[in-house]
């Protein structure tokens, strides 16, 4: 049984669920992971919190682990990236192994043959400030760009907000912007390090680069997690 930490934000969480269920092969109901989703949009905003301008959203996290342990779960998937920020925390206040969703994210790099080189980065500008991923990114050989402060606070920050104000069509458009700047920045790849953002960019053409969608990335690494329990 998988376990989805979510509703951060809830749209993002719900899409991650139809992901799970369309990236697994299945022909029947049977086929398919069993999963329970704990969707508690009352976990405390992680940026304000980064930012110390808002509570720690540790306990809330692990309030939610410790209620998908409880309803018989084996591991746990979290769709949110900023959240993985207090991981370490969460895995020492539960014993549910969690699936990293920024492993997930490498693996679909890979998977989509993105060679070492200079890939970009959008995400909150907690995940950016915390290196949730440049470090990884560099290690397994991507140079990581990220957008400067000044399209974060026009382009990227609003649009994440819009999704999360269900204005879903509104964010396309400085989404795509901002993926366009980076590849213009010699990109060869976008990885989008927010669950809201794959949400904005889906409502439009796709961009011209490849992006990596950590929606979906989770949703395979929670696929092949299930296949190799069986």
């Amino acid at each position: 049984m998988l376990g989805v930490l979510g509703g951060m934000g809830p749209l993002a969480s719900a899409q991650f669920m139809l992901r799970l269920t369309l990236l697994t092969p299945a022909e029947r109901d049977q086929d398919h992971v069993p999963a329970v989703l704990w969707s508690d949009p009352r976990v405390p905003d992680r940026a304000a919190a980064r930012a110390g301008t808002g509570p720690d959203p540790l306990a809330a996290l692990v309030r939610g682990l410790r209620g998908l342990e409880a309803a018989g779960c084996s591991a746990a998937a979290i769709p949110c990236n900023t959240a993985h920020g207090w991981i370490e925390g969460m895995r020492a206040a539960s014993a549910l192994p969690i699936l990293d969703i920024r492993d997930a994210a490498l693996d679909d790099l890979r998977r989509q043959g993105i060679a070492p080189g200079p890939v970009g980065l959008l995400g909150t500008a907690a995940t950016l400030k915390m290196r949730l991923y440049q470090d990884r990114l560099s290690a397994a050989g991507w140079e990581c760009l990220v957008p400067d402060g000044g399209v974060m606070e026009r382009l990227v920050t609003p649009a994440i907000a819009l999704v999360k104000a269900n204005r879903v069509a509104e964010a396309y458009a400085p989404l795509a912007e901002a993926v366009a700047l980076l590849a213009r920045q010699g990109a060869r790849a976008v990885v989008l390090g927010c669950t809201e953002i794959p949400l904005g960019i889906a409502a439009g053409p796709a961009p011209a680069v490849p992006v990596v969608d950590t929606i979906d990335a989770l949703a395979r690494a929670a696929v092949h997690w299930a296949r190799g329990s069986v």
